[in-house]
C-alpha cells in the first residue's frame, strides 16, 4: 500500500471533462418527467447559458495555453491541445443531445400545451401582413447590414449576437459571390408573438426568420443566393494586471469593452448553412472545423428564459415555494435581541433570507449601532443590502465594504455600486492585490450600556436577495465575542496592511485554510490507523485541489469512511480498490443549485462542524481570501449533520460517481424515493406550522380554576 504513487495521472479526472459532465448532468432534468414543462425547458437554457461561460473562460484559457505552446499535462495527464481535443468530441455530442431533447420531447410538449413555434411556411397571408407590418415599423429601422469587399473589411461581430449570415450575387459573371451579415437586434424580443393565427395557441415566430423574411429589403437590387443564422463565442476573460494598473476600477471597466471583441473561439450556425457560407465564416474568424458546431434548431437556447417567465403558465412550473422564517427566529421580533440569545442558523432557500437584509437595515437605522463592515462579492441589481449600506454611510455611521470587482461577469454591477456606495460615504475597498476576496461576512459593532457588543453574520454564499432563493446556503448569526474579535481582525487585514495575528475560530485563505484541512483530514487518518472509526463527510461545489485530493486518497488507504456531496467538477477518481475504495461521491442536480460548502470530521466522537464560502480548488486555497469557521453551538450542530445525512440519502436528484467517470441515478441503487431539496422545503414549513400550532394552542388553552 506505501508503494502507491498517488500522483499518477490514472487517479485524476480532467477538470474541464469533468465539468462537462456535471452540464450533461443538468440537460438531464430536461428529461424527467418528475419536472413541469418549463422547468424542463428551463434546465436545457441553462446547459446552453453554461456551455457560453465554459467557452468564454474555459476555452478560451485553454486555447491561450496552446497559444504560448505551453504543453505541459494537468493532474489527469492531459496537455491543453489534448484537452481541446477531448472537449470538442464532447460538446458536439452534448449540443446534439440538447437540441435532440428540444426537437423530439419539449417542443411536443409545448405545442400539447398550446404553445407553438411557426416558421414561414406556416404562414397565411394574414400572418405576413402582420409581420410585414411589424418589420417595417419595428425591426427594419434598428438593422445594418454590412457587406464584405475589398473598401470594406469583414466587420467586428460581437461576442455572443446572433447575426445571419447573406451570400450575394457579386458583379462578374464568374460566379462572384459577396458576403454580407446582420445582426440581430437584442434589443428586440426574440420570439414574435403572431396573434393573427387563430387556433387557440400562443403562436410565435423567431426574429431571425422575420428578417430572413423580408432580407431583400436591405440588399435592394441585390441577387439573394443564402441567408442563414450564426452565432459566435469570443475569448471574455480578462487578463488584468493589477500592480501595472494605476486605477483597478478603470483598468477593469476597460477590459469589460474588451470582452465584446476577444478571440472567437465557437462559432454556431444553423445545420443546413451552405457550406460556402460556412467556409468565408471559418476563414474570416480564423477558427477550427471542430470549432464550428451545426445547430439543429434555434440557435442560442437562453431566449427560453424570456418564454418561461411568462406567469399565465404556473401549472408548467414547479408548485410556488415561499422561503419560511427561519426556525430559530420564529417569536423574535428584534434581531440584535435574538442573537444575543444563541446562535441562529440559516438554511437558504429553505429559509428566508430576509433576515440577513434585516440585520442590515436594523443596523442602519439603530442609533446604537456605531459600524458595520461588510464583504460583496455578488449582489443583486436592486441589491436592498446595498440600500442600507448607504444609509447607514448617511447617518454618520462607520461603514466600510469590501467590493469584490474582480468577480466574474458581475464586474459591471459591482463597479456600479461601489460608486453608489463611495458617493453615500462608505469607505470602499477594492479587494488585495492579486487576490480575490470571496470570503462572506458581516460585522455590526453595537454600543450596549457601557460595553461594545459585536454581531456577525458568516455564510457559504453571496449577499445576493436574489440568488438566495435559487441557491442552497447556510448562514450564522452570532455575538460570540470570540467570533467578533476574529471578524475585526479579518476586516483590518482586508483594509489595511497588518499581518492578522492568530485567530480564535476562523481561519482564512491563503494563510491558513490549506493548512486547516490537512491537519483535519490527518487526525482522521491517524485516529483509523490506531483503531478508531474515522469518518469525513465533504459537500462543496467542485473538488480540484491535487493536494486536497492525495490528501483524501491517503486517508481512504488508511481505511477512513469519506462521503463526498460535489455538485460540479470533481477531479478525484473514486472506488479505486487500494486508493479510493473507501470513498463515495455524489452530486446533487435539483431544483434549487447546491452552493452551500459543509465539511465534517468524526474526531474520535467529538464531532468537528465547519461551515465555510471556500471549495477544495486551488484558486480557493490559495488565490482567494476565503472563510472557514467552526459550528460549535450544539443544536445548530445537530441540525446540519442531519441535513448532511438526508442529502446522503438523497434517491431522486443525485448521481452516484463511478471510478470510470460515469454517474448513475442514485435510484438505482435504494428502495425509497427522497428529494432532498423537497424533504427541506416541507422541514421548513412544518417547522413554521409546528410553531404557530403551538402558539394556538398556548392562546386557547383553557384556565384551570
Amino acid at each position: 500500500m506505501n508503494n502507491v504513487n498517488f500522483d499518477d495521472a490514472k487517479y485524476f479526472f480532467n477538470r474541464e471533462l469533468s465539468w462537462l459532465e456535471f452540464n450533461d448532468r443538468v440537460l438531464e432534468e430536461a428529461i424527467d418527467e418528475n419536472n413541469p414543462l418549463f422547468e424542463k425547458l428551463k434546465f436545457i437554457a441553462i446547459t446552453s447559458s453554461n456551455l457560453d461561460e465554459f467557452f468564454m473562460v474555459r476555452v478560451a484559457s485553454l486555447k491561450d495555453q496552446v497559444t504560448a505552446e505551453y504543453d505541459k499535462k494537468d493532474p489527469a495527464g492531459l496537455t491543453p491541445k489534448m484537452q481541446l481535443k477531448r472537449i470538442s468530441q464532447r460538446v458536439h455530442k452534448m449540443v446534439e443531445d440538447q437540441y435532440c431533447i428540444l426537437n423530439e420531447n419539449l417542443i411536443p410538449e409545448l405545442k400539447n400545451n398550446g404553445i407553438n413555434f411557426v416558421y414561414t411556411n406556416d404562414l397565411s397571408e394574414k400572418d405576413k401582413e402582420y409581420l410585414e407590418n411589424y418589420f417595417t415599423n419595428i425591426v427594419y429601422p434598428v438593422l445594418t447590414p454590412m457587406a464584405v469587399d475589398p473598401s470594406r473589411p469583414f466587420p467586428l461581430i460581437l461576442n455572443k449576437t446572433l447575426n445571419i449570415g447573406v451570400l450575394l450575387k457579386g458583379e462578374n459573371e464568374d460566379n462572384d459571390l459577396v458576403f454580407a451579415t446582420v445582426q440581430v437586434p437584442s434589443v428586440l424580443p426574440r420570439i414574435v408573438e403572431v396573434p393573427t393565427i387563430e387556433n387557440g395557441h400562443k403562436n410565435y415566430i423567431f426574429l431571425e426568420e422575420v428578417i430572413d423574411m423580408y432580407i431583400e429589403r436591405l440588399f435592394l437590387g441585390k441577387e439573394i443566393i443564402c441567408s442563414y443564422p450564426y452565432r459566435i463565442t469570443r475569448n471574455a476573460d480578462l487578463t488584468i494586471h493589477e500592480e501595472e494598473a494605476e486605477d483597478l476600477l478603470i483598468e477593469i471597466e476597460k477590459s469589460l469593452k474588451r470582452r465584446r471583441w476577444g478571440e472567437a473561439i465557437r462559432l454556431e450556425v444553423s445545420a443546413d448553412m451552405d457550406e460556402r457560407l460556412v467556409n468565408i465564416l471559418q476563414n474570416s474568424l480564423e477558427i477550427h472545423k471542430g470549432e464550428i458546431y451545426k445547430i439543429n434548431g434555434p440557435i442560442d437556447l437562453t431566449f427560453i428564459f424570456k418564454l418561461i417567465s411568462d406567469d399565465g403558465y404556473r401549472h408548467l412550473k414547479f408548485n410556488k415555494y415561499t422561503p419560511q422564517i427561519p426556525k430559530d427566529l420564529l417569536g423574535e421580533e428584534h434581531i440584535f435581541e435574538a442573537i444575543s440569545k444563541k446562535d441562529i442558523f440559516l438554511h437558504h432557500p429553505y429559509e428566508s433570507f430576509d433576515p440577513v437584509v434585516n440585520f442590515v437595515q436594523k443596523a442602519a437605522k439603530d442609533p446604537n449601532v456605531l459600524a458595520i463592515k461588510q464583504t460583496l462579492y455578488r449582489v443583486s441589481g436592486d441589491s436592498p443590502i446595498v440600500k442600507a449600506l448607504a444609509e447607514a454611510a448617511d447617518k454618520g455611521k462607520q461603514v466600510t465594504v469590501l467590493v469584490e470587482i474582480k468577480a466574474r461577469f458581475d464586474e459591471e454591477n459591482n463597479i456600479i455600486w461601489a460608486k453608489r456606495l463611495e458617493k453615500a460615504g462608505c469607505h470602499v475597498i477594492y479587494g488585495l492585490l492579486g487576490l480575490k476576496t470571496h470570503s462572506k461576512i458581516t460585522l455590526v459593532v453595537r454600543k450596549e450600556g457601557h460595553k461594545i457588543k459585536r454581531y456577525v453574520h458568516l455564510g457559504t454564499g453571496n449577499y445576493n436577495d436574489i440568488t438566495a432563493k435559487l441557491y442552497t446556503d447556510m448562514g450564522l448569526f452570532t455575538c460570540n465575542e470570540y467570533f467578533g474579535s476574529d471578524a475585526s481582525v479579518v476586516f483590518n487585514m482586508l483594509s489595511g496592511y497588518s499581518e492578522p495575528p492568530e485567530l480564535y475560530k476562523l481561519n482564512v485563505a491563503p494563510l491558513n485554510l490549506r493548512e486547516k484541512f490537512i491537519d483535519l483530514i490527518n487526525n482522521e487518518i491517524e485516529n483509523a490507523r490506531s483503531g478508531k472509526k474515522a469518518k469525513i463527510i465533504a459537500k462543496m461545489n467542485a473538488l480540484v485541489d491535487p493536494g486536497i485530493i492525495k490528501a483524501l486518497y491517503k486517508a481512504s488507504s488508511a481505511g477512513v469512511e469519506i462521503e463526498l456531496i460535489v455538485r460540479g467538477i470533481c477531479c478525484l477518481r473514486p472506488g479505486i480498490p487500494g486508493v479510493s475504495e473507501n470513498i463515495t461521491v455524489r452530486s446533487i442536480v435539483g431544483r434549487f443549485l447546491e452552493h452551500s460548502r459543509i465539511y465534517y470530521f468524526y474526531n474520535d466522537g467529538r464531532e468537528e462542524l465547519f461551515l465555510s464560502s471556500a471549495d477544495w480548488m486551488p484558486r480557493n486555497l490559495n488565490r482567494r481570501v476565503e472563510l472557514l469557521f467552526p459550528i460549535e453551538d450544539l443544536n445548530v450542530k445537530r441540525t446540519i449533520i442531519s441535513s448532511l445525512k438526508i442529502m446522503l440519502n438523497d434517491t431522486s436528484k443525485a448521481r452516484i460517481l463511478q471510478s470510470d467517470g460515469y454517474y448513475i441515478r442514485a435510484d438505482k441503487m435504494g428502495k425509497f424515493n427522497l428529494n432532498s431539496q423537497e424533504f427541506f422545503c416541507k422541514l421548513a414549513m412544518q417547522e413554521v406550522e409546528n410553531y404557530n400550532e403551538d402558539k394556538m394552542d398556548f392562546i386557547f388553552k383553557p384556565i384551570k380554576k
